[in-house]
């Protein structure tokens, strides 16, 4: 292999200007993919108020969304070795901005459900372009990294409820901005990764990485299906709380959008902060040592939340600490795993992942009125829907616990083979 070749395939050899530009995009992709996500959670309410949704079809809504990002998933590795990482990465951002201006159209729901299904397949392929290009330039200090590029989505996600929530009040051409033209706005960012993405040179897309390990043999491998039971019970945790917090304090407890949202940010906060200290962390505990430790801790605020009330919701918060390491250093993991096999480790993973995130969220919604009908003869309606509520967010801490258990199987069946990572 030519010197040259070498510097590409580890553009960490030296501080150049391509690795400049690649950290540009790792890091701004990040950025936007926090913003894109977590907007949602003050809009939400907003949206199923335009609409008389139930929550059901709240659910219902998150789904399709989950299902897009499943279907990204499902090709985006085998693009990114078709077209390389620059262009999927550059479609995946250009697809999140046009998803933008189709909700700003959107007068229905089945065309919001359509626009929302856009967006996730353009959030589907960015992460899944994301995960590959930081498991190949990111080569030492594996874990410190993966959850320093995740910490710029926690950044983006702690502010992304307050300027969601403030911007869809500003008054516009004499009227409120609303969800619409906050959607508008800030997926129209999504267009300025792709300058660097341009300009810059991405590792693999040469085809210098030689064979790789093929697809079908994760099917085969027990290892590989704990990973993606451990990554969908996690993520899937995680992302509930965008869609669900501002939803459940706003009826539960009956608090205003502004405090709900900025609760949000709050878990954010300390999602953003945990990223950042603990990521070295995991290093030096070990990789699903550190999962099964976070995992459980962030189930067990969530539930201790519930249970206290209404004085308890910083709980829900801090819950964040716990939960934010987890898809970062799964990626870590599989990165160190799985050398000559990321990018089909990734794929398999998060694609399996999706599958789970459109249960997850079927399941939530369904639970909340489950709860909420079974109650409602006893209890009236009101109570009966704080009911519902509370189960469908205990559901979403019982994940994380699941979580938490999963990876004991996975540090058991690693050290009888001499294996933990």
């Amino acid at each position: 292999m030519s010197q040259s070749a070498k510097s590409e395939q580890n553009p960490k050899t030296r501080f150049s200007f391509n690795y400049i530009m690649l950290l540009l995009v790792v890091f701004g992709g990040f950025l936007v993919f926090g913003l894109s996500e977590n907007i949602k959670g003050p809009a939400i309410p907003r949206m199923q108020s335009d609409f008389q949704l139930s929550e059901f079809e709240l659910g219902l809504l998150l789904s399709f969304n989950a299902l897009g990002y499943l279907i990204a998933c499902s090709f985006t590795g085998l693009l990114s070795q078709k077209i390389g990482l620059k262009w999927t990465g550059i479609i995946s951002f250009a697809s999140m901005a046009l998803a933008g201006l189709l909700m700003y159209l959107s007068q229905s729901y089945s065309f919001l459900s359509g626009s929302y299904f856009l967006l996730y397949i353009g959030n589907g392929m960015l992460e899944i372009g994301l995960a590959i290009m930081a498991a190949r330039i990111f080569t030492r200090n594996t874990g410190m990294m993966m959850n320093l590029s995740h910490f710029f989505y926690g950044l983006s996600s702690v502010f992304a409820p307050i300027i969601a929530a403030s911007m869809m009040g500003w008054d516009v051409f004499g009227g409120q901005l609303g969800w619409r033209g906050m959607y508008l706005i800030v997926l129209s960012l999504s267009l300025l990764p792709i300058i660097p993405s341009i300009i810059g040179k991405f590792p693999g897309d040469a085809g210098e990485l030689g064979e790789r390990i093929p697809l079908k043999s994760f099917f085969k491998d027990p290892i590989a299906w704990l990973i993606v039971a451990i990554l969908t019970f996690g993520v899937v945790s995680e992302m509930a709380v965008g869609g669900w917090l501002v939803n459940f304090l706003e009826k539960a407890y009956g608090w205003s959008g502004e405090s709900a949202s900025w609760m949000l940010s709050m878990f954010f906060i300390f999602f953003m902060l945990s990223r950042l200290f603990v990521g070295p962390l995991t290093d030096k505990i070990g990789y699903t040592l550190s999962i099964l430790i976070f995992s459980a801790f962030s189930g067990l605020c969530s539930l201790a939340a519930i249970a206290i009330g209404e004085s308890g919701a910083i709980l829900l918060a801090i819950a964040g600490i716990g939960i934010a390491p987890i898809y970062p250093t799964v990626m870590a993991l599989l990165a160190k795993r799985y050398p000559r096999g990321t990018d089909a480790a990734i794929t398999f993973s998060v694609t399996l992942m999706g599958v789970g995130s459109v249960v997850g969220n079927l399941l939530i919604g369904g639970i909340i009125d489950w709860g909420r009908a079974l109650f409602a003869p006893s209890r009236g309606n009101e109570e009966a829907l704080i009911i519902g509520l509370q189960a469908g967010y205990g559901f979403i801490a019982v994940l994380a616990l699941l979580c938490s258990a999963t990876c004991v199987l996975l540090y058991r069946k690693l050290r009888l083979t001499g294996e933990v990572i």
